[in-house]
């Protein structure tokens, strides 16, 4: 790159005009030991505005070290964190706050959360992702091997779905929408899409349409083949919940509204609109 041109105006001293000797030098008074405008040379960053400071992931590394006692009795596993990186979270931030005095050790008690989900929330802390990541292209995760191919327990989902729970509790809302993407890239049998739907309407808010809602949409565009692959766990599951059976009717009653509505584009078979398709758009182990 070319120098600069600059121009000099009549203001601008001159290379003849600059002092020659220490004499001729106005100090205005300062003392050699005095700092100008506040500034010492021997802490960094220290004069700078706020905007211009950074955090390095060293300085995380260099904060306290809190321990996570995560479960209970046989089950009760003790996790260590930096405290820089914890309180991220609101709810972390809140609990370290008690630590300020020193009078009680740096420990947060985690009785009732599962053990993979919390290691999952501190996976993300550190390297701002979690097992499985996503792949390359964003539309696949990697492959588990602990995953069986026909997850009939639904596993999978689940584990996605107690981060997502998780993350809801400590105020992460971007791990909170990353485990929600992972669940939309989920595969699954209907068996494991049945315990996926028993776990968000037991555990999760009632208010959370965002998680719910294409439980049940999932169900009612899909439930003329899903239902006999999974018949007596559907019906118990409705039985258990009867808000998801009333979520799946509505929906298929919903729909077919909608369809009698439509033109008929060929004999016995409606037109579909893009509100009718499947919202959690997923591969299928059928």
């Amino acid at each position: 790159m070319a120098d600069p041109i600059v121009e000099i105006s009549e203001a601008t001293p001159r290379a003849e005009d600059a002092p020659t000797s220490a004499a001729d030098v106005d100090m205005g008074g300062a003392g050699e030991d005095e700092k100008v405008d506040g500034f010492d040379e021997t802490m960094p960053g220290v004069g700078l505005p706020e905007e211009q400071k950074r955090t390095t992931f060293l300085d995380y590394l260099r904060s306290p070290i809190v321990e996570l006692v995560v479960g209970s009795g046989e089950d009760r596993t003790v996790l260590a964190a930096h405290e820089g990186l914890l309180i991220k979270s609101p709810y972390f931030a809140n609990q370290c706050a008690t630590f300020a005095d020193g009078s009680v050790p740096r420990r947060i008690m985690l009785p009732d959360e599962d053990i993979d989900a919390i290691g999952s929330f501190l996976e993300y802390l550190y390297m701002d992702e979690y097992f499985p990541r996503r792949a390359m292209d964003g539309k696949e995760l990697e492959r588990d091997p602990t995953i069986p191919e026909a997850d009939d327990s639904g596993c999978a989902l689940l584990r996605h779905a107690r981060v997502y729970t998780l993350a809801d509790k400590f105020g992460m809302p971007q791990l909170k929408s990353l485990a929600h993407s992972k669940i939309h890239r989920t595969e699954s049998t209907a068996r494991g899409e049945i315990a996926y739907a028993r776990y968000v309407y037991k555990e999760m808010s009632k208010e959370d349409i965002t998680i719910r809602r294409p439980v049940a949409a999932f169900w009612a565009t899909r439930s003329h083949v899903l239902r006999h692959q999974a018949e007596d766990d559907f019906r118990a599951m409705c039985l258990e919940f009867p808000q998801f059976g009333f979520d799946v009717l509505s929906l298929v009653l919903d729909q077919r509204e909608k369809r009698s509505a439509a033109p008929e584009k060929h004999h016995g078979e409606l037109a579909t609109t893009p509100g009718e398709r499947s919202v959690r758009k997923r591969a299928r182990h059928i």
